[in-house]
Parts: structure tokens; sequence; C-alpha cells
């Protein structure tokens, strides 16, 4: 197979119409059409099961999407690595850490700074991006080191350290009748009426069906908690950061959250491995 023809499958396999995979593609129509059925042709199976007005995956064509994914992921990370390696030769290029906007705050400054203080750092880009967004990150290449959060994120496939697990809390609009709670449980948060859970955008960018608002990042999340629209179960480590219209309640059953620092396993970087010793030592 070709990185060509995966790409265009994965797009056909997204969007579940040829007419946006091609606009998506910058290419017409036609010529996407034939590269899949040669696809096809080549492996033997039939990855789409087409109608006149609907496009479907079949169960093969279920498994080359998420194969397909990961091997132009794979791609796009070996061409952005050896860019950044050649970079780094010749002392324009630093790390780039990413983590989700809004968590642990207090955590990175102070690893940053530890760095900082080595002998021979070199300059930390730090990327704020949206849940779970980490791993794809990370995984193609767009940063060299991540902040992820367990058991929420995925460290399959990277090396990691843990740096610190602490308990969450429930962030509620300050003038809700439960607000002034000790403590809460899970179920006392399920049952609260006119506050759904938030919807988060899945790796397709689609959001899963529910009654709750969608949100993309920490900051929007906030400003509908304090609208009263929504609620969110977040690490205790949040509440350096919350407005004065919001309030935190300790949630007794919640699971643990453990923050971990994660790598790529085949990196040679003398920066990371600094890096994460510096984070280790906190």
């Amino acid at each position: 197979m070709e990185t060509r023809e995966l790409r265009y499958f994965v797009a056909v396999a997204e969007e579940l119409h040829f007419g946006r995979a091609a606009q998506r593609l910058g290419i017409a129509q036609p010529p996407l059409s034939r590269a899949i059925r040669q696809l096809e042709r080549r492996l033997g199976v039939t990855l789409l099961e087409r109608t006149s007005r609907t496009v479907a995956l079949t169960e093969a064509g279920s498994v080359l999407l998420r194969e397909g994914r990961a091997v132009l992921d794979a791609v796009d990370a070996a061409d952005r690595r050896t860019r950044r390696a050649a970079l780094a030769g010749t002392g324009q290029a630093g790390l780039v850490l990413v983590t989700k906007a809004g968590a642990s705050g207090e955590l990175l400054s102070k690893m940053l700074d530890a760095y900082a203080a080595e002998p021979g750092a070199v300059t930390v880009d730090v990327l704020l991006c949206g849940v779970g967004e980490q791993e794809r990150l990370l995984r193609d290449g767009r940063a060299d080191v991540a902040l992820l959060h367990l058991p929420f994120d995925s460290t399959v496939g990277f090396d990691n350290e843990e740096l610190c697990t602490e308990s969450q809390v429930v962030v509620l609009p300050a003038g809700h009748p439960l607000a002034g709670r000790a403590h809460l449980r899970m179920a006392d948060v399920a049952a609260l009426p006119g506050l759904p859970m938030p919807r988060w955008p899945a790796r397709d960018g689609k959001y899963p069906d529910g009654p709750g608002p969608e949100v993309r990042d920490s900051a929007q999340l906030l400003q509908l908690i304090a609208l009263g629209r929504t609620l969110a179960v977040l690490p205790e480590s949040c509440q350096a950061q919350l407005r004065r219209d919001l309030v935190a309640v300790p949630v007794l059953d919640a699971p643990m959250v453990t923050t971990v620092i994660a790598w790529p396993p085949h990196s040679r970087s003398r920066a990371v491995a600094e890096l994460v010793r510096a984070a280790t030592r906190l």
C-alpha cells in the first residue's frame, strides 16, 4: 500500500462521503473513487459498502481505518522528528511539551523552572491542547514530551514516569445548593438536576450524543459551569485556577488521577532525558 492510498481511504472512512472526502483532500471525486477501488482489489477485500445514498465501513474497513491512522501518524512523526533533529543539530530547536489546557498548572511551572536551572537546558515551548489531544500530538511528532493523566489518557506505546497522584473534586456554580457541602459522591453528582456532564469531541472531532453542552477547552467549560449549564469532575489541583463564581467540592469515590510525563520510547534526545529527570526529582 502507498501512503497516498491510505490517506485517501482514511478521509473517506472518516467522512463516510466521497464528495466531502474529495473536498477535504483537494482532489476530484472520480480519481478518489478509482483509488479506493484499486486498494480494495489489491487487498482482495471490500472496505466500504456503497449505495446511491450512503457509505459504510465493513469490518475489514474498520480495521484498516484504525491501522491506517497509526501508519499515517508514524509517517508524519518521522517527517517532523527528522526535521527537528536537523534543527537541533544547528542549535535552533528546543523541546515541545504538550499538556491539556488548564491541567497540572502548578506542577508544570515547577517542572519548567527546575529544568531551566539545569546546565545546557534548551528552550521548552508549551503547547496547550484540548482534552485527549496530547497523545495524538506526541505520536505524530508535533511534541517531544507530554503530560498525561491516568486513567483518562493512554500511555500505550510511550515510555513514562509517574509524577503525582491526586483526588478529584466536582466544580459547581458558587450559588448551587450543594456548593457548601463538605463532600459528595459520584452518585450525588450524577443525580444533580439540570447539570448534565459536558461532551468532549472524539478523535474525529465529532461529539457523542447526550444532553450536556459541547465543550472544547477548559476556559469554555468553566464559563458554562458558571452559567449553570454543566458541571465537571476534575483533579483537585484545578482549584488554584478557579474563578470566584465557582466552587470545588471533594468527591470521595471518584477515581484518583495520576499525572505522568511521557515520551516516545525511541527518543534519543538528551534534552528530553534531562527534562524527565528534572520532573521526577520534584
